[in-house]
């Protein structure tokens, strides 16, 4: 996926439902992050872990990957945030869903919440951490869409998922994502994930120069295997694609006669920024015109109406089309 536009530049069964394992923390997190952006709680809260949140004497946890929080332990929702990311630590989401939603079963409903406002089709959410639990699932496509709304909305917590390595409590554990060490691209996120049911998943971002790409893996059968797939995406998308920027707001894309008004000419143009990825092949073979609804222009004119529209094409086939009004003074 291109993260500027949102386009799949390639994929393979892609809405197909499969288990999510450790990618459901991406959810958790940005449930954690919206809750900040509403003033419901803060970086800087101070969480008291409870003993669901321990994994002494826990089955569930048995085996799985933690942050090794004690009950009773004092800690900031900053810290278990990044003990969520980089350790990938269950008892961490557990000591979360308390804090924000005052307990697993309601926090999922959150999650759930998301998925439907995020339109994510092929997900369903039942557990706060990603171990295997009947009902669970997502696909590659609605965790690329989920990893784009992470990067745009989460600034402050997005640099987390670049970090290396966590200490905690005297243990530190080193984040999973091997491709956070990978010299020959600009990987800084997001998140691996496996169980026995999901096989090992990945989800990688990398920026090169002004693009940024998300590439996702799914049911690798190891943890080279998730890597070389995805950054052979990743190279893929560099190498073939480009984003560039097809329209400007408020910039003239043409000038038109306008009848019975105080000006003769108006400029056209569109309200609105827009970008598209593009094979590097086709770039030049891109043309926009502009299209009007009536034959003559007749004052008044508002600034923005909507007179005609824009049409982009590929060679001799239109690819997108847009409103097109008078763009004001600019």
């Amino acid at each position: 996926m291109d993260y500027t536009t949102g386009q799949i530049l390639t994929a393979g069964n892609e809405h197909q439902q499969r288990n999510p394992a450790s990618l459901t923390k991406l959810m958790t997190g940005y449930v954690v992050d919206r809750a900040i952006d509403s003033h419901r709680i803060s970086p800087d809260d101070i969480v008291t872990v409870g003993r669901d949140a321990w994994a002494k004497g826990n089955p569930v946890f048995d085996g799985s990957s933690l942050m090794f929080l004690k009950e009773g332990d004092r800690v900031s929702v900053r810290d278990l945030s990044r003990g969520l990311i980089v350790d990938s630590g269950n008892d961490a989401c557990v000591a979360l869903a308390d804090h924000v939603a005052g307990g697993q079963p309601q926090f999922v409903k959150l999650m759930n919440d998301y998925v439907e406002k995020l339109h994510l089709r092929d997900t369903h959410f039942e557990t706060v951490h990603g171990l295997d639990a009947p009902g669970q699932h997502s696909s590659a496509y609605d965790l690329a869409v989920l990893s784009r709304a992470i990067i745009h909305g989460e600034p402050e917590f997005y640099h987390m998922y670049s970090e290396k390595s966590l200490t905690w409590n005297g243990i530190t554990q080193q984040n999973r994502n091997g491709l956070l060490w990978d010299k020959t691209m600009n990987v800084d996120g997001l998140k691996t994930g496996h169980t026995s049911g999901a096989g090992f998943n990945l989800i990688a971002s990398a920026v090169d120069g002004q693009r940024r790409l998300i590439a996702v893996v799914m049911g690798a059968d190891s943890p080279k295997g998730r890597e070389d797939q995805a950054r052979k995406l990743l190279h893929w998308g560099q190498q073939n694609f480009d984003t560039v920027q097809i329209l400007h707001n408020g910039k003239k894309v043409g000038t038109e006669r306008v009848w019975y008004g105080n000006k003769e000419q108006i400029a056209l143009g569109t309200d609105r920024d827009f970008w598209l990825s593009l094979p590097k092949a086709e770039i030049p073979n891109i043309k926009a015109k502009y299209v009007l609804d009536k034959k003559e222009l007749e004052a008044p004119i508002a600034a923005h109406q909507r007179v005609g529209e824009i049409q982009l094409y590929d060679r001799d086939k239109v690819v997108a089309h847009w409103p097109a009004g008078y763009a004001g003074r600019r």
